[in-house]
């Protein structure tokens, strides 16, 4: 702690200053509340609302409504708000971030913020890291809500629409991260808005904040479709990777990566018979192979990935546990799935994707707390615009954390992790081992086994005895193996006689990548001032100490002389894994930093699609925007076709030919009619010629009717061309790196370049839909049962295809039409006109 510190205080003891004084105000209304009756509590509620439909500010009714809720809860749970309960309400109700030790009643934290914003009748989202969570913290505090008439429901996997709908409409929705965003992406794929589950994004609290922001924000939410592509060629890549020896690929651990060396390649050319296997031309088997070397020598199952009833589950390195419905992209899991012998799924294509960066940065306000955010501040701050307030424990912490015993080699340390745990179970003091990973969880249980030490097991193979294995973790004499599953949402209550025992002991087998992780599983132990105590053993055969650890830390345990079974504890032993955690860490923060630069350039883009797709959705007339669109559409042909040209009568041709497989009548234009007239007065004949038959389609088919049929087109249209955008501006981020080489900075060349991409979609969006309402009939009107959501698949039911707009790729009348008939286009939709 610094000398400015002790004398001014940290950050958090200024704010907290000003954050006791409204702790005062709800005390002082303490006694008046507990006179109200039990009607009298549940009628301020309708008051609160009066006063706030009235304009009175939320923050105003603050002290009133969680002196409230306080006596609700002692009422109806028995349970009344500890003032740093209150403390952390007001940060969250302040759009902040509250770090608070575990055990110190997170659940009930998030009501007293979670009832007053809704008054506002906007809607209150409460984000949890797993189904589980969301489920149990909903019924915990359901109570409190059903006695103040406020209404709650929580979103979990498999639930149907119609449910979803109805827990979004609630004033309180308690849900995963994942399922609310990919609620968000599916509410913007739809064709008609009563399909729609959520109603806005307006005050999200997210529990373990640093999980989701974090931990996950190199993840983005995706929703995809099946490809076209085969998946024969990952096996047939999968057999060429395990053919190869030690010396035909080289392995980078720090960035997780696997290369051929140059005895590698020229197996590769040998066995897929080609001459040059760098070469262009080969950039297909180069994207296999290189796919299967990550799955066959970088990822590893049981610690990045499991294998359950056939399929291949991705492991979160943070906290254990399976990320259902989540699958590597770019063909890597396509790649572990011909390794593990597995059915190989085809390739997707992105439909809809969002990071999670950006989703929770639409809300109006954004909220969060955690036990560990305090490492990750300047992220917090420069991301997400959020500070961190910590807030004091309710008694004072009891837990002793001892310095870490270092070893040699792993089997120096585990011989001194079972000493260990044997001591401590004989006085019947319960131990939670935290490993890694599941390979290294069953392997420390195999040697509890093998010594004939009873114990329980908690890895995402066994997740769901979850919460039968952590109510007895904190019982006299129970030893607990576990990975980092162990380390969030979990609140182990210690046993009968535990306390004298000198509480839960925490043994992690080695430190992890992220400071804030090992800083969890330490928070498992000394609860509400419970006795606890906490020590990492590590070797440096560890991971981290072996990828990230500095060679000066190995020159000195080599010149001490140390056995296997000695152990270092010392402060520069301790400084050299911090630091090295740091690395990694730092590391970790630029690459989220470069890709929220990557993914705000789409986002701004997203935003706008969106937003109008929206307004289309809700209704909105689209007359003088198709109008419009006719207007751009044809001053962009004419133009695109005659300005500048060294060829005026071919391209003359052209234009008609285009113009009438676009929406005019063939023979209604002949070249004669145009060669006299200026660029402005073919683009205003076009124009006329083009409102006329919209007028007439109005008269075909009745204004109402219409105004459907163009909001379906657009719809369809719309998520079309934005599929495909997606997908190019991925492939253009894929190349976009090498630019550095240039000196040219790839995030503004990905944002220049993906601006004009931008640009060329919006002008193919209004050229397809002006193409496929001219050829609409009355009798194919898109009915709404042919219009639905498809899953996998988002076409017009016209089902015409439509290329990028370029100017060589014109359709003649003698051409085969694009429609998909196989006919030419003059007798098939140019007959139709």
């Amino acid at each position: 702690m610094g000398l400015l510190t002790k004398i001014f205080g940290t950050y958090s003891d200024k704010e907290l200053k000003q954050i006791n004084k409204i702790i005062k105000k709800i005390n002082s209304l303490e006694a008046t509340v507990q006179n109200l009756s039990d009607d009298e509590l549940k009628g301020k509620t309708d008051e609160f609302k009066k006063r706030y439909k009235k304009g009175e500010s939320l923050d105003k009714m603050l002290p009133e409504a969680f002196a409230v809720i306080r006596e609700v809860s002692r009422r109806v749970l028995g349970k009344r708000h500890y003032d740093v309960q209150l403390i952390g309400g007001i940060i969250l109700h302040q759009g902040r971030i509250a770090e608070m030790k575990t055990g110190e009643g997170k659940t009930l934290v998030s009501a007293p913020p979670a009832y007053l914003n809704s008054i506002s009748g906007d809607g209150v989202h409460i984000i949890t890291v797993n189904d589980y969570l969301a489920q149990r913290d909903c019924e915990i505090n359901k109570p409190i809500y059903d006695f103040l008439g406020v209404s709650v429901a929580p979103i979990v996997h498999g639930i149907t629409s119609q449910q979803r709908k109805e827990a979004y409409a609630c004033d309180i929705t308690y849900g995963t991260n994942n399922e609310f965003g990919f609620d968000y992406l599916r509410d913007n794929m739809v064709i008609f808005k009563e399909e729609r589950v959520q109603r806005g994004l307006n005050f999200v609290i997210i529990d373990e904040i640093d999980s989701v922001l974090i931990d996950d924000a190199r993840t983005p939410l995706i929703i995809s479709g099946a490809a076209d592509k085969s998946t024969d060629f990952y096996r047939i890549a999968d057999y060429f990777s395990k053919t190869l020896n030690e010396d035909d690929y080289k392995k980078d651990e720090k960035t997780n990566s696997v290369i051929l060396t140059e005895d590698g390649v020229k197996k590769a050319e040998t066995f897929f018979k080609v001459d040059n296997y760098a070469d262009p031309q080969n950039m297909s088997i180069q994207h296999h192979v290189s796919q299967s070397l990550r799955a066959n020598y970088a990822m590893k199952r049981d610690k990045d990935y499991i294998v359950v009833n056939g399929k291949v589950e991705i492991i979160d390195d943070n906290t254990g546990r399976v990320m259902e419905g989540r699958r590597y992209g770019d063909g890597l899991h396509q790649a572990i799935e011909a390794k593990e012998g597995v059915k190989v799924e085809k390739e997707s294509k992105t439909l809809a994707t969002i990071s999670y960066q950006n989703l929770f940065r639409m809300y109006k306000k954004l909220s969060g707390m955690t036990g560990t955010a305090a490492t990750e501040e300047n992220e917090f701050r420069e991301i997400y615009s959020l500070d961190i307030v910590v807030v004091p424990t309710n008694k004072p912490i009891k837990r002793v954390d001892y310095s870490d015993k270092v070893f040699k080699t792993e089997s120096g340390k585990i011989k001194a992790i079972i000493k260990d745990i044997e001591e401590s179970n004989l006085k019947g003091q319960p131990v939670l081992v935290v490993t890694p990973s599941i390979s290294k969880a069953e392997n420390m249980s195999d040697e509890l086994r093998r010594r004939g030490m009873k114990h329980q097991l908690l890895t995402a193979k066994s997740h769901e005895k979850e919460a039968e294995i952590v109510a007895q973790a904190g019982q006299a004499g129970m030893i607990t193996v576990a990975t980092n599953m162990a380390g969030r949402g979990t609140d182990i209550k210690l046993g009968k006689g535990v306390p004298e025992a000198g509480g839960l002991k925490i043994i992690g087998t080695e430190r992890a990548e992220s400071r804030r992780v090992d800083g969890q599983m330490k928070g498992r132990a000394g609860r509400q001032g419970d006795p606890g105590s906490s020590r990492f053993y590590i070797s440096l055969d560890d991971d981290l100490m072996r990828i990230f650890g500095s060679d000066r830390l190995k020159v000195v345990v080599d010149r001490l002389g140390l056995s296997d079974d000695d152990a270092i504890e010392s402060k520069f032993v301790s400084k050299a894994i911090e630091n090295a955690q740091k690395n990694v860490e730092g590391n970790n923060f630029d690459v989220r930093k470069s890709l929220i630069g990557y993914d705000d350039v789409i986002n701004k883009q997203r935003e706008i699609i969106y937003s109008q797709r929206s307004r289309v959705l809700e209704g909105e007339n689209l007359k003088e925007q198709i109008i419009s669109m006719i207007e751009d559409v044809v001053s962009y042909e004419v133009n695109l076709h005659l300005v500048g040209s060294d060829s005026e009568d071919s391209d003359l041709n052209k234009l008609i030919e285009y113009m009438e497989m676009l929406y005019v009548p063939v023979g209604l234009i002949k070249r004669e009619m145009l060669e006299d007239l200026n660029i402005k007065e073919i683009t205003d004949k076009y124009i006329s010629i083009a409102k006329k038959i919209y007028a007439k389609k109005e008269e075909e088919f009745g204004e109402k009717q219409l105004r459907e049929v163009e909001r379906v087109i657009l719809l369809r249209v719309v998520d079309l061309k934005w599929m495909d955008h997606i997908n190019n501006m991925d492939h253009l981020k894929q190349g976009i790196g090498l630019r550095a080489y240039k000196q040219q900075d790839p995030i503004q060349a990905y944002q220049y370049e993906g601006s004009a991409m931008f640009e060329e979609m919006i002008m193919n969006i209004k050229l397809d839909t002006i193409k496929y309402l001219m050829h609409v009939r009355e009798d194919k009107t898109p009915k709404r049962e042919r219009v639905a959501m498809e899953t996998g698949t988002n076409e017009i039911s016209s089902d015409v295809k439509s290329k990028p707009v370029r100017k060589n790729s014109r359709v003649g009348r003698n051409d085969i039409c694009t429609c998909g008939s196989g006919k030419k286009y003059k007798s098939c939709c140019g007959k139709n006109l």
